[in-house]
């Protein structure tokens, strides 16, 4: 349990770095400057055009989810493309974690805001300690499948978790599945992209492209979404 909740404390702030800078200085570096954006993107265009086609990315496994799948190399950008790492990104001690989409066609920046992993963190850290005593999670109500609502009051919990939407600011709830892996539930997002804005989804496509259009971030730890007949989001279900 002790080794545990050390190795909790260390992952923590070496993700998020939150702990290693004075506040002042995060407060500074939590708004997605819209030239700071462009400046990345700038340095991302110009070194792909010198490279021959490479992107500066991180390498991941195949397997790492696509919005969280390509990380900017900042280290590949720095100095010649751009002097510094900008001062929202998490290597400068910002929240941000700067991100590429649409590799393959458009390598476009994106963000993904940083404060939801450790929110995701927390909870995975105390699913843990819970499963280590009961061998399962807390399940509370099926959603689909294979995904679940958790009871948090068995957690410790005296309200419910959630994170703040990147999108909208609305409070998003988190959800679980069966291999008690934990991701932010966007159904509010997505009902309101899929009245407010045009597309032509169909039920089975995913539909998580629809929130990255037109804002700074992409939906990240997320599962898929795709629509129902009434053109409703849902959970994309897994073949059984």
């Amino acid at each position: 349990m002790k080794f545990i909740k050390i190795m909790a404390c260390f992952f923590g702030c070496f993700l998020l770095s939150g702990c290693l800078y004075p506040e002042e200085k995060l407060q500074k570096n939590t708004i997605p400057y819209e030239d700071q954006i462009a400046a990345v993107q700038n340095s991302v265009d110009r070194f792909q055009e010198e490279s021959g086609g490479l992107l500066p990315i991180k390498t991941r496994d195949m397997t790492t989810p696509i919005y969280q799948k390509y990380p900017i190399d900042f280290s590949a950008l720095s100095p010649k493309y751009m002097a510094e790492p900008p001062g929202t990104a998490y290597e400068s001690g910002g929240i941000y974690l700067y991100t590429l989409v649409d590799v393959e066609e458009n390598p476009t920046v994106k963000l993904i805001d940083l404060r939801i992993a450790e929110t995701i963190h927390e909870l995975t850290v105390r699913l843990d300690v819970y499963r280590q005593s009961n061998g399962y999670p807390p399940f509370k109500d099926l959603i689909t499948n294979d995904i679940y609502t958790l009871d948090y009051q068995k957690l410790g919990y005296d309200e419910d978790p959630f994170v703040e939407s990147p999108f909208s600011g609305e409070n998003l709830p988190l959800v679980i599945d069966k291999n008690a892996k934990v991701y932010v539930d966007y159904r509010i997002d997505l009902f309101k992209a899929l009245q407010e804005k045009e597309h032509s989804y169909k039920p089975g496509d995913d539909i998580r492209d629809l929130l990255v259009k037109d804002t700074y971030f992409v939906p990240a730890y997320s599962l898929p979404y795709t629509i129902n007949e009434k053109g409703e989001p849902v959970f994309v279900e897994a073949k059984e």
